[in-house]
């Protein structure tokens, strides 16, 4: 039987939320491991995207209804759309005048499929480190943080990630404060995962003059 956000939030214990954030820690750690280390971009994002898609999956047979209440679903879509796309565009419109000016305009054809496949990836990392970083320390039982405390956190968490390179970390510690913002108030992760996906593939090749899609896909079309 569905359960509904309200039931699916009393039924999960802090030990579980606590398990999900350091889950979520070890997941960023391997971020450097694996992709800045080792540079196995590809492997690194492919096995990240399935063990928390069986999670996911994992925890939606487990309680029925849990998807809505993590934000899968398609309620407020409209609402969390309009008040992301003015600050989406006022950033795509930002990345293309640093890019123009400091000359760091590489767009190509390889942005194609990234507006398609980033998003995906987008998803994840917001339901990974929105919904369960701020959502889980929102509803915990046992610990009552300030929202802008949450809110922070999280940003600083989100930022860390993609360390070193300080513009990304600039931008993404910025983009999660609004993410989760608006998150605490409305929960869609289709929308944030949608414009994280699309804004991410910009900033690569206007601000940071990166090509993401040979960098994880360039060892399999060189070869």
């Amino acid at each position: 039987m569905t359960k509904t956000p309200t039931q699916i939030k009393s039924n999960i214990s802090d030990q579980v939320r606590w398990f999900e954030i350091i889950a979520v820690i070890l997941t960023g750690a391997g971020k450097f491991i694996f992709m800045d280390w080792l540079e196995w971009r590809f492997i690194y994002i492919t096995t990240a995207c399935l063990f928390w898609a069986v999670y996911i999956y994992k925890r939606h047979r487990e309680l029925p209804g849990i998807l809505a209440y993590w934000g899968f679903t398609k309620k407020d879509f409209k609402a969390t759309f309009k008040i992301i796309l003015p600050f989406g565009l006022i950033g795509l419109a930002t990345f293309f005048i640093i890019g123009y000016f400091q000359n760091t305009l590489i767009l190509s054809w390889h942005i194609l499929p990234l507006l398609i496949l980033y998003p995906i990836w987008g998803t994840i990392q917001q339901f990974i480190i929105i919904a369960l970083i701020a959502g889980n320390l929102r509803d915990m039982k046992k610990v009552s943080l300030p929202k802008l405390t949450i809110v922070l956190i999280t940003a600083i968490v989100f930022a860390i990630v993609h360390y070193p390179f300080l513009l990304l970390v600039i931008g993404t510690f910025l983009l999660a404060i609004l993410y989760s913002i608006v998150y605490l108030k409305k929960k869609n992760l289709y929308i944030l995962g949608l414009f994280h996906g699309w804004l991410g593939a910009f900033f690569f090749y206007t601000v940071l003059e990166r090509d993401p899609f040979l960098e994880v896909f360039g060892s399999f079309l060189l070869n």
